[in-house]
């Protein structure tokens, strides 16, 4: 939510090639994040769930992120000019980068207990503030402050002000967020009386590097094109051509927060409900449900998508990449099914599958790009996406239905998806983003909607 609140800031204050830049740390960020996580939050939910000792599992978890954070802020703080080098990123950005990747892993567990505890209200205020205190300072400094500067020269916050330091402004504004949030879940860590349970640790981490790998593998799908393009294209044209992409791209976020939001929330309740009378039933009627809402925002995001670039994507320089827009909001529907089939291996302990499957997306990814970019540049790392997401969803159903048969409609769930498909080509590639007509396909598919779910949305939404 928060990069896409910023989407209209950035592209208003910085140019093609500063978007860009930034793109590619934030990238960087993400792969840093789940190396920091190893698999420890899915590891949590399941051992939390299942334990006897709940407070073990607690403070178990708690001491682990805690040593591996100073750990990894010791052995980066020592070769941060290494890193610099590696990752062509200025070392005055590894130092933020540094402090906010370690108080962003301080805080994974303790927003697992509250999920696993059903507290979503704090859990939404907390993340809700994070992203009010980050968005409010990008604001004040890329905007308030240097027109207060302008206008004033001795005002009181003159010393705040340097020009050209738009990008450390921006890792600032992350890193008191990332802080604030911090000492706003520190109560977990202050009222353990802690007790590391060696073994609980060693079966805890069995069962989440396999999630680590799968998570670098998706992290790989999901930012590393980016970077890939920083390598790939011309030096004097990467970073621009990865801003107007990047820019782009985020007018997928619309489906990437429903499905998000969807993954969070579900995610305990298969945890919860493993054990339950015939939870496969239930897996699948929310599979269903989530089908059919990530074909009416799918559609719904492709006909309004010249609106919603006006509204996001303010400097008209960016628009030049709106053509990857389709199939990038398809690529996370499809990352969002996937995220809902994979139940099967969770539940299951076979958690090696998520690695491998993820694995194989990767692969197609660093393939597809390899391949691709010098000829298309990011249109191909927009094939490469979708390519992987829908292979590692057809893969997670291929074998859920090996090892854990969950009764998916598989029908109803074929043609919801390809009615929304059929309709987003129609609407944006045929008859070039005409807003009538793509009113006119999204009406249709509401209608059909209605008229199959009728009696299911009902029940649903008038259950007393």
């Amino acid at each position: 939510m928060l990069s896409f609140l910023l989407l209209p800031l950035y592209t208003g204050v910085l140019e093609t090639a500063g978007y860009g830049e930034i793109s590619i740390i934030f990238s960087w960020f993400a792969i840093f994040n789940v190396l920091l996580a190893y698999g420890m939050e899915t590891a949590f939910f399941r051992f939390y769930n299942k334990a006897e000792d709940r407070k073990k599992v607690v403070t178990t978890s708690l001491i682990s992120i805690g040593a591996t954070t100073l750990i990894f802020v010791i052995i980066a703080l020592i070769f941060k000019d290494v890193i610099a080098h590696l990752t062509n990123i200025e070392v005055k950005y590894i130092h933020y980068a540094i402090y906010i990747l370690a108080l962003d892993a301080l805080v994974i567990v303790p927003f697992a207990w509250l999920r696993a505890n059903e507290q979503p209200m704090r859990y939404a205020v907390i993340k809700i503030l994070n992203v009010s205190v980050n968005f409010g300072l990008n604001i004040f400094f890329l905007i308030l402050l240097p027109k207060m500067v302008a206008e004033n020269s001795n005002t009181l916050f003159s010393g705040l002000y340097k020009p050209n330091f738009e990008l450390s402004y921006i890792f600032i504004s992350n890193l008191i967020a990332s802080a604030i949030t911090l000492l706003l879940m520190l109560k977990l860590y202050l009222r353990q009386p802690y007790v590391f349970d060696k073994h609980l640790w060693v079966k805890m981490m069995k069962y989440g590097l396999p999630v680590l790998v799968a998570g670098i593998a998706f992290t790989i799908n999901e930012v590393f094109d980016k970077i890939l393009l920083s390598y790939l294209l011309p030096e004097a044209i990467a970073e621009s051509e990865i801003g107007k992409y990047s820019a782009c791209y985020k007018l997928a976020m619309f489906m990437t927060l429903f499905a998000t939001a969807f993954r969070i929330g579900i995610e305990p309740f298969f945890f919860s409900h493993s054990s339950s009378q015939n939870p496969q039933k239930a897996y699948a009627q929310i599979t269903n449900y989530f089908v059919i809402l990530g074909s009416i925002i799918l559609l719904g995001i492709v006909v309004f998508a010249d609106l919603l670039k006006v509204l996001f994507v303010r400097d008209s320089s960016y628009w030049e990449a709106m053509s990857v827009v389709p199939l990038i909001v398809l690529a996370a529907f499809c990352l969002g099914i996937y995220h809902n089939l994979s139940v099967w291996y969770k539940v299951t302990d076979r958690t090696k599958f998520g690695a491998y499957i993820s694995i194989a997306g990767a692969i197609l990814t660093i393939i597809i790009n390899f391949a691709f970019i010098p000829s298309f540049g990011y249109k191909a790392s927009a094939v490469a996406t979708l390519v992987a997401y829908a292979t590692m969803m057809v893969l997670s159903y291929y074998y859920g239905k090996k090892y854990y048969p969950v009764p998916y409609n598989l029908r109803k769930i074929i043609f919801y998806l390809g009615v929304s498909i059929l309709f987003s080509i129609l609407s944006f590639y045929v008859f070039d983003r005409n807003l009538v007509i793509g009113i006119l396909f999204l009406s249709i598919f509401l209608g059909i909607v209605y008229k199959l779910e009728n009696d299911s949305l009902k029940q649903i939404f008038l259950k007393k």
